[in-house]
């Protein structure tokens, strides 16, 4: 099922298959934008809710495997359904190694991209609650103070109170107020919790 805030992009140099697609998508209940290349559509201010991509694999200029390694380095986390009509094998094997969600030769049918468009909406809205998570961790840790850190840097190691304030050079009394303010800023009720944060906030320690 679609929901009023995903929206496909799609981006083919064919204008009849761009309007055919879009048809089908908005008679499904998603919002559709097309393009008649990736060069137009890395122009467009990505748009700050579930989306996904539809991307005919031969362009003028960028070709749609170009543009999914582009957008991998520009860390744009967009899920790719490809289509095509001159793909093969290696091809499609490139783009499936790339991340993409499927790759469907032309004709395809209207159910394989409808299919094809929820899977890849489905993993766009866990992608969106990850990184809804991630900036609601990152805001924590953004909290704590850079004694405060190291302290729960510490802690996640599984080392004990005693232990910090000798790594430290100070106090177990300090160390169990660092401890209990870090507790409380990151909202964890256990180093279980602490770990599972850190690693959400891509904290690692040695």
């Amino acid at each position: 099922m679609s929901d009023s805030r995903s929206l496909v992009y799609v981006i083919d140099d064919d204008e009849s298959m761009r309007r055919s697609i879009k048809r089908l998508l908005k008679a499904h209940g998603f919002e559709a934008e097309t393009f008649p290349s990736a060069d137009e559509f890395l122009c467009l201010p990505r748009a700050v809710r579930p989306s996904c991509l539809v991307l005919d694999l031969s362009l003028p200029g960028m070709s749609g495997i170009d543009l999914q390694k582009e957008m991998e380095r520009r860390k744009l986390d967009l899920p790719i359904v490809f289509i095509t009509g001159h793909g093969d094998i290696p091809m499609s094997v490139e783009a499936m190694k790339g991340g993409a969600v499927d790759f469907l030769p032309k004709p395809f049918s209207s159910k394989a991209l409808l299919e094809a468009v929820e899977l890849a909406m489905a993993r766009a809205r866990g992608g969106e609650k990850k990184r809804l998570e991630r900036t609601k961790v990152d805001k924590r840790v953004g909290n704590l103070t850079p004694r405060e850190l190291e302290v729960m840097k510490l802690v996640i190691k599984g080392m004990l109170n005693k232990q910090i304030a000798s790594e430290l050079g100070t106090s177990i009394k300090t160390i169990k107020v660092h401890r209990s303010r870090v507790m409380r800023k990151m909202e964890a009720e256990s180093v279980a919790d602490l770990v599972r944060l850190a690693e959400k906030a891509g904290i690692i320690v040695s």
